[in-house]
């Protein structure tokens, strides 16, 4: 819950501070006062748009903050994920007096030019983190809600709420069944829509693999050929040029004199031998010559066997060529050389594994979707039972506290109709019918429900969703805060007792804050606050202040007769604090 409202220079209000209770707080004031300011700034709290006009005329920056007590924990491990921290209540007492404990203080700034700030927990945070924590802890029903009120999947909503945690699990459930189930539906979809196309890519496919497997080329097997063909095309150019070698290594064979480079070596080196024979300094002189002429004497046998193996082979030359054009013919087709079409062919032989594979899924998709599809209905049927209980008992609670508010003959039900197919939130629609007097047809709420009527239904639906469909625990999650803003709207007299009567039982189960324009109820408050506004001839300024024992009976004069000095109007007003319970 929220303890304490802190408000500077939005609107027309300065600077006001709302230590708010834990059960029924009111806010009231003069038209154009500023009290809804109150709850706009709740709005920005809940990371609500934030408008620069709403900044005071004159100030650089409006701001708001709030203090929660109570959070739940695991709300407050959100808090700490964001890189905010809790603080320790320095009086030891919640808001109300209970005990205290851990408490959370969120703020939104909103500068004149537009510039907006958050923070949680001390931590700056954008305004969708900041409302992603303060959305759990405060609930606003203004007139928003009340068009939402209208909407079927607002009502499906609420009855959902009122069917409570046993229904939030079949829910989730059938959500994920539903959403498993329709995206198996659309790849199988997708499958039969391309099964024209998957046949074509098929064909195509394995034509192109037949023909690799049909050459079946080695990789690099293109550069070996065409290496060995130019070989075997220049065999006459290679064999005079190796002969020519070989001539300067070992001489003609019919030369009569030592004419290759061999004959002179082996000279060389018995001259040098005879020399190291006398003359020792020249031993590595004859060593070198001997290593030269082993060296050359193995170059020369080594170029007369490559001599020998170069020789003309047409035939060979033939298959080379036929080869080097069946390998041509691929890498036209499916890669610039071998190794690409190698590479080309391994992926689509995975490609044409997954292709006719497809029939295969579409037949296990066949069976997962029936199986889905019976699992679907079984969660359906189940949360329609659910509903239907639940809308029994929420129509019949309601109804009971429609006629606590001076509607005795309204009647309300809701009625489930049946999908053709099954819808992302279950088997059937849902509507809330209404009626108001007797003798007439319930109808849809948002079609024959007037704006008094709309705010006394969605307040029973409040009432009874706080206090759970038994009187006992809650419905549905809830909120630890509800703020109501003309909730009164269209309403008066005794059926504005009423309003305030069941604001009060609201109360007993969470807090409540409700900004009014009527006395019948504010007088149901535990703390009332008014806001009064000043002005200078220049500029409108208000303040918010709390108001006690006979400023407030004043108060609720002024509200109800537009004088807080009138003996008769201060009299009506202990009166109505006396029918409310509040002394006075």
């Amino acid at each position: 819950m929220i303890s304490e409202l802190a408000i500077t220079d939005l609107g027309v209000i300065d600077s006001a501070v709302l230590e708010l209770h834990p059960g029924l707080t009111v806010v009231t004031g003069e038209t154009g006062a500023g009290k809804t300011m109150v709850v706009t700034g709740l709005g920005l709290l809940l990371g609500g748009r934030a408008d620069r006009a709403a900044v005071r005329v004159g100030a650089e920056r409006a701001r708001v903050e709030g203090r929660f007590t109570a959070l739940p924990p695991q709300l407050a491990e959100r808090v700490r994920e964001h890189g905010g921290e809790l603080e320790q209540d320095p009086t030891g007492e919640g808001a109300g007096g209970e005990e205290g404990g851990e408490e959370l203080l969120v703020t939104r700034q909103l500068s004149a030019t537009g510039r907006t700030r958050c923070w949680l927990g001390g931590a700056q945070v954008t305004a969708n983190q900041c409302a992603d924590v303060a959305a759990e802890l405060i609930a606003i029903h203004g007139q928003s809600e009340q068009v939402r009120l209208q909407r079927p999947d607002r009502q499906r909503e609420l009855l959902d709420a009122a069917a409570g945690p046993g229904l939030a699990e079949v829910l989730e459930a059938y959500r994920r069944c539903y959403a498993r189930r329709r995206a198996l539906q659309q790849e199988l979809t997708e499958l039969r829509d391309q099964a024209l196309a998957r046949a074509r890519e098929i064909d195509l496919l394995t034509f192109g693999l037949d023909e690799v497997s049909a050459v079946d080329p080695r990789p690099g097997e293109d550069v070996e050929l065409a290496a060995e063909a130019s070989r075997l095309q220049a065999v006459d150019e290679l064999r005079y040029s190796a002969g020519r070698a070989l001539v300067a290594l070992a001489g003609e064979e019919d030369a009569l004199d030592a004419s290759g480079a061999l004959a002179l070596t082996q000279l060389a080196r018995k001259a040098l031998a005879e020399l190291a024979a006398t003359d020792p300094q020249a031993a590595g002189l004859a060593e070198r010559a001997t290593e030269a002429e082993a060296l050359l004497a193995d170059l020369a046998v080594d170029v007369s066997a490559h001599l020998d193996r170069l020789e003309a082979d047409p035939a060979r030359l033939e298959q080379v060529m036929q080869r080097t054009a069946a390998l041509t013919a691929l890498t036209r087709k499916y890669g610039r050389d071998v190794d690409e079409v190698l590479a080309w062919a391994e992926a689509s032989a995975r490609r044409l594994g997954e292709l006719q594979g497809g029939d295969a899924r579409i037949a296990q998709l066949e069976d997962e979707l029936t199986r889905a599809a019976a699992e679907l209905a079984e969660l359906g049927g189940r949360l329609s039972a659910l509903r239907a209980g639940a809308a029994a008992t929420l129509a019949e609670r309601c109804v009971a506290e429609l006629a606590a508010l001076a509607m005795p003959h309204a009647r309300l039900r809701f009625e489930l109709t049946p999908l053709e197919e099954p819808g992302p939130h279950g088997l059937e629609s849902v509507q809330l019918l209404f009626s108001a007097n007797p003798g007439s047809d319930p109808a849809p709420l948002g079609r024959v429900a007037s704006g008094g009527e709309l705010s006394r239904v969605r307040l029973a639906l409040e009432v009874v969703l706080a206090s759970g469909l038994d009187g006992g625990a809650p419905a549905g999650p809830g909120r630890s805060t509800l703020v109501f803003d003309e909730v009164d709207a269209g309403v008066g007299g005794r059926v504005a007792v009423e309003i305030g009567r069941r604001l009060a039982v609201l109360a007993e189960h969470t807090q409540v804050v409700v900004v009014t324009h009527l006395a019948q109820v504010a007088a149901f408050a535990d703390r009332h606050f008014v806001v009064a506004k000043s002005d200078d001839g220049q500029v409108t300024t208000s303040g918010v202040h709390r108001v006690e024992d006979a400023e407030r009976a004043g108060e609720l004069a002024r509200m109800m007769a537009g004088l807080d000095s009138s003996d008769t109007a201060l009299a009506h007003a202990r009166e109505l604090l006396a029918l409310a319970g509040q002394g006075g």
